[in-house]
């Protein structure tokens, strides 16, 4: 069962959310738990595996972006999403650069596109994300086919087996 945390500091909301995602989600596929303050957010996050975070942006204490960056770093493989009713570019920019926000939902969201994008985090893979180091592998083996196939010698050389000194014929 994937879990998900919810920090808003309005009830009403983390309320309605709840009820939206318990509607159409079961007791065997989501386990949602709620958090009126960002720190206590933190508390819980070192306490137990989430598998997603929801955030709002605006909150006393301890802003969403904050958030979601240091929950970033404790655990890059929560998928972080940012709940909000600002949406200026500066807001969108920083949950995106700081904390690698996954999907950004407004206030107030349409239930469709909420529904979606919780499925969409729930489905997403951390680990499919290629590393800077392997796009680059790609990249360089997309131009000269083999030019990543390297074979090193046990001083740490490099091999090149179609450069290797011939011996002489006695």
């Amino acid at each position: 069962m994937k879990q998900l945390l919810i920090v808003d500091d309005e009830t009403a909301v983390l309320h309605a959310l709840r009820r939206v995602l318990q509607l159409h989600f079961g007791p065997q596929q989501l386990g949602v738990e709620v958090c009126l303050d960002p720190l206590q957010a933190l508390r819980r996050l070192h306490e137990r595996h989430f598998d997603v975070l929801i955030s709002d942006y605006r909150m006393p204490g301890l802003d969403g972006v904050a958030l979601l960056a240091r929950a970033r770093e404790f655990d890059p493989r929560i998928v972080r999403m940012m709940l909000s009713a600002a949406a200026d570019f500066g807001t969108l920019l920083a949950a995106v650069n700081r904390a690698g926000v996954f999907r950004f939902i407004p206030k107030p969201w349409s239930e469709p596109e909420l529904l979606a994008d919780v499925r969409a985090a729930l489905a997403f893979d951390p680990y499919a994300i290629p590393s800077a180091y392997e796009l680059e592998r790609r990249r360089l083996e997309a131009l000269e086919p083999g030019i990543t196939q390297v074979d090193w010698g046990p001083n740490g050389e490099v091999l090149m087996p179609d450069c290797l000194p011939r011996r002489p014929r006695p």
